[in-house]
C-alpha cells in the first residue's frame, strides 16, 4: 500500500555551518567508504584503536556468513578504554560522573578507572577466572557494572550481562547457556526511591544442580539484608578492594569473544548473540565519534540506556571509553524524586550530548514541556534517539523543548546483532528529516527488498531491510549454535543478505524510514500497514501523548488494527465526558492521515502502556489482550499490574 511520507508537512533541517566546521563526520567519508570498503574500515581501526599487533588482513569473508575482521591483529579492549588514556596524560580527565538515584554521586577519572579495573581483574583471577571463562554480570546502573565488564575484557573472559529487571528463571537460562564460572551482582539497587533486591534472584537462579558457577561476587550498594551462602558468596569490597592496583593487560586476538548478550522477548531458548573484540570496538568508537560527534576534550556525553542492553555495552562502556570521553551514568528513573530529574542532571554536569529512547521522549511530552523549561539545557548541542523508530511529532518536540530548536537529532537504527549504529544522519552533514533514520552511515551497505528478494528504490513501498556487505561489529554467531545463526539471519534471502527482521521504506528523497519488526507490519485485507505509521498518526492528534498499535487476528480482514492510547492530561476531561466520542475522533483521524484501511478496529484509552524497565513497549502483551488470550510473561515489565488494568478496560469502545 502506498501512503504519504510519514514526514508529510514537517520541515527539514539543514546542518548548522558552525557544527559542520568542527564535526567528526564528513560528506567525503561516504565516497571513501564506497570506493574501498575494506580500506575504509582498516583506516578506522587504526585511527580509533591501539593495536599490540597490527592486522594483516582487514576482512576474511571466505567462510560466509561467518566473518573474521582485522585478521592477525591483537589488542586489549580494557587497555583501549582505560590505560592508553592515562598513558597519554589524560588520567585526570573524568571518565564517569555517577549520579545515584538517592542523590549520591561519584566522580571517577581515567586514573581511578585504571586502578579499579586492574583491582577487579586481579580479583577475578584470584577466583580462578581465566581467558575464555565466562562471567555473568547482574548489576544495577552503578560504576561497578562498567568496571566488571572492563575487568573481564582485560583478562579475556567473555562477559554476559543480564539486565537487572530479569527474573531468576531468565538469569538461570543465561548463566547455564554461557556456562558462567562467576556471577557478579549486588545486594540491590535503587528504584523509584526504594532499594530493590538483586541477590535473591541470583540465589534462586543458582538453586539448580547443573550450575557451573563457583563464586558469586556481591557489590554492597543499598546495605539491605542479604541472604548469604558462605561457601559461594563473597563481598566485592572484601575481594576487590584488597587486590593489587597493578595489572598488565594481555593482548587478545581481534576475533577473541568479548561478550555474549542474550536477546529477550522471544519464545523458547534465548539467543546468545556474541561479539568479538577488534571489529566491535572499532565500530563502537567510530560511530560514537561520527554519529554522536563526541569530542573527548570538551564534551560531556550521556547515554540513558541500561548497561544490560546492547546500547549500554556499545555507547556507555566501549564506545565512549575507547574515545576517552567524559560521560554521565545515572542509576534511577526519570521521575525520581521528581519529573525533572534528567534535566536537573543535564544542568548539573553541563551535558552536551544526550542519547535516549523515543519512549522516554514521549513520556516527557505527556508530562508537559513546562518541566524541562525550568532547567538550563543550553549546554546541549547534539541529541540522539535509539531503540525504535521515533515519530515525527516526538522528534519535533525533542528538538524544540530539549534541544532549544538548535540541536541536531541523530535517529539511529541498529540491533543487538549489528553491535553498533548502522543507519543514521550525521550531525553537521545531513539535512535532517524528522522521524527518519535516513541513510546508512559511511562503511555500511543496506538495501530494501520486495517479497521476491529484489532491491527497489520506489518511494513509500514497504519492504524488508537487509545488509548487503559484512561490517566490523557484526555478530559472529549465536553462542554454541552456528546453525541457528545461519537459519535466523541468513536464510530469508539466501546467504547474500543479512535480514534484519525489520520492515522499511524509502521516501521521495531516498531516506529510509524504519517501520519496526516485520512482525509489526500488519496485513489488513491484503494491505501491508506499519504499526509505527499508525502510532505516528495517532500521536499527531493533539489529544494523544502516546500510542501502541498491534495487529489482532480478524476473520474478515486477516488482521485488524488495535490501538492502545494514552491521552494528554489537558484532554482528560474530554475523555471523562465522552470517551466514545474521543475514540471515534481518533479513528477518523487515522483514516484522514493514512487512509480508511488503517482505521483501528479498536481503540482503548489507557493510563499506562506495558513497558520494560528500559522503556520498551511490550507489544506482544498488548497483542495477547487484543486477541483475548491469556497474558504472557510479565516479569520484565517495570510495573506488572499495568496489564491487569488494561485487560479490565477491554471493550471500552
Amino acid at each position: 500500500m502506498s501512503t504519504e511520507s510519514l514526514s508529510h508537512g514537517h520541515p527539514t533541517f539543514p546542518p548548522d555551518p558552525a557544527l559542520t566546521a568542527q564535526a567528526n563526520g564528513t560528506e567525503a567519508m561516504y565516497a571513501a567508504a564506497a570506493d574501498d570498503h575494506e580500506g575504509f574500515w582498516a583506516e578506522q581501526a587504526r585511527k580509533y584503536l591501539s593495536w599490540a599487533t597490527d592486522f594483516t588482513q582487514t576482512l576474511d569473508w571466505s567462510g560466509a556468513p561467518f566473518a573474521s575482521w582485522f585478521v592477525g591483529g591483537e589488542l586489549n579492549a580494557a587497555y583501549n578504554c582505560v590505560d592508553r588514556h592515562v598513558e597519554a596524560g589524560h588520567g585526570d580527565r573524568v571518565a564517569i560522573h555517577f549520579e545515584g538515584e538517592p542523590g549520591d554521586s561519584r566522580t571517577i577519572t581515567y586514573a581511578d578507572l585504571q586502578r579499579e579495573v586492574s583491582k577487579a581483574a586481579n580479583a577475578l583471577e584470584s577466583l580462578g577466572v581465566g581467558k575464555g571463562d565466562t562471567v555473568a554480570i547482574y548489576l544495577p546502573m552503578i560504576p561497578e557494572a562498567a568496571i566488571a565488564m572492563l575487568a573481564c575484557a582485560r583478562i579475556g573472559a567473555p562477559h554476559s550481562v543480564v539486565f537487572g529487571g530479569f527474573s531468576a528463571e531468565a538469569l538461570n537460562t543465561r548463566i547455564n547457556d554461557a556456562q558462567c564460572k562467576v556471577v557478579i551482582t549486588a545486594d540491590g539497587g535503587y528504584r523509584r526511591g526504594a532499594p530493590s533486591a538483586l541477590k535473591p534472584a541470583v540465589d534462586a537462579a543458582l538453586d539448580h544442580a547443573d550450575t557451573t558457577v563457583e563464586k558469586v561476587l556481591v557489590v554492597k550498594r543499598t546495605g539491605q539484608d542479604t541472604p548469604w551462602n558462605a561457601d559461594r558468596d563473597l563481598w566485592w569490597s572484601d575481594v576487590v578492594d584488597a587486590a593489587s592496583e597493578e595489572h598488565t593487560p594481555v593482548p587478545h586476538d581481534a576475533e577473541h569473544p568479548l561478550f555474549i548478550l542474550y536477546t529477550s522477548g522471544t519464545t523458547g531458548k534465548p539467543k546468545g548473540i556474541f561479539h568479538t573484540t577488534g571489529g566491535y570496538l572499532t565500530q563502537c568508537a567510530y560511530t560514537n565519534a561520527v554519529v554522536h560527534d563526541v569530542h573527548p576534550e570538551s564534551d560531556v556525553y550521556w547515554c540513558t540506556a541500561d548497561i544490560g542492553w546492547v546500547t549500554g555495552h556499545s555507547y556507555i562502556v566501549y564506545g565512549p571509553l575507547a574515545l576517552g570521553a567524559t560521560q554521565v551514568m545515572y542509576e534511577g528513573t526519570p521521575d525520581t524524586p521528581h519529573q525533572g530529574r534528567w534535566w536537573e542532571i543535564i544542568q548539573k554536569y553541563k551535558v552536551t550530548i544526550l542519547y535516549t529512547a523515543p519512549t522516554a521522549v514521549r513520556t516527557f511530552m505527556k508530562w508537559g514541556h513546562d518541566i524541562p523549561e525550568k532547567f538550563d539545557l543550553s549546554s546541549l548541542r547534539v541529541l540522539g534517539s535509539v531503540g525504535e523508530p521515533i515519530n515525527p511529532e516526538a522528534w519535533l518536540w525533542y528538538r524544540k523543548y530539549i534541544g532549544g530548536d538548535r540541536c541536531p537529532i541523530v535517529d539511529t537504527w541498529w540491533q543487538t546483532e549489528t553491535g553498533a549504529i548502522m543507519i543514521s544522519p550525521l550531525p553537521g552533514v545531513t539535512t535532517l528529516e524528522p522521524g527518519s533514520a535516513q541513510k546508512p552511515i559511511p562503511g555500511i551497505c543496506a538495501e530494501i527488498l520486495d517479497d521476491e528478494g529484489m532491491p527497489f528504490a520506489e518511494a513509500d513501498k514497504v519492504g524488508y531491510l537487509v545488509l548487503t556487505k559484512p561490517w566490523p561489529a557484526m555478530l559472529r554467531g549465536i553462542w554454541g549454535d552456528p546453525e541457528r545463526y545461519k537459519q535466523t539471519y541468513w536464510s530469508r534471502f539466501g546467504e547474500k543478505y543479512y535480514f534484519a527482521g525489520d520492515g522499511a521504506k524509502y521516501d521521495a528523497d531516498g531516506n529510509i524510514w524504519l517501520l519496526g519488526r516485520v512482525d509489526d507490519v500488519m496485513n489488513v485485507s491484503g494491505h501491508r500497514l506499519s504499526t509505527a505509521e499508525i502510532e505516528s498518526a495517532l500521536v499527531s492528534h493533539p489529544a494523544v501523548a502516546e500510542a501502541a498499535v498491534v495487529g489482532a487476528s480478524d476473520e474478515t480482514t486477516g488482521q485488524a488494527v488495535c490501538a492502545f492510547v494514552i491521552v494528554r492530561s489537558e484532554h482528560a476531561d474530554e475523555v471523562a465526558a465522552d470517551e466514545k466520542a474521543m475514540i471515534a475522533e481518533l479513528r477518523n483521524h487515522v483514516a484522514k492521515e493514512i487512509g480508511p484501511i488503517a482505521k483501528p478496529r479498536t481503540i482503548m484509552i489507557v493510563t499506562e502502556l506495558p513497558k520494560t524497565r528500559s522503556g520498551k513497549i511490550m507489544r506482544r502483551l498488548l497483542k495477547d489482550v487484543a486477541e483475548g488470550r491469556e497474558i504472557g510473561d510479565v516479569t520484565t515489565l517495570a510495573d506488572s499490574s499495568v496489564m491487569g488494568v488494561i485487560k479490565q478496560g477491554l471493550g471500552s469502545d
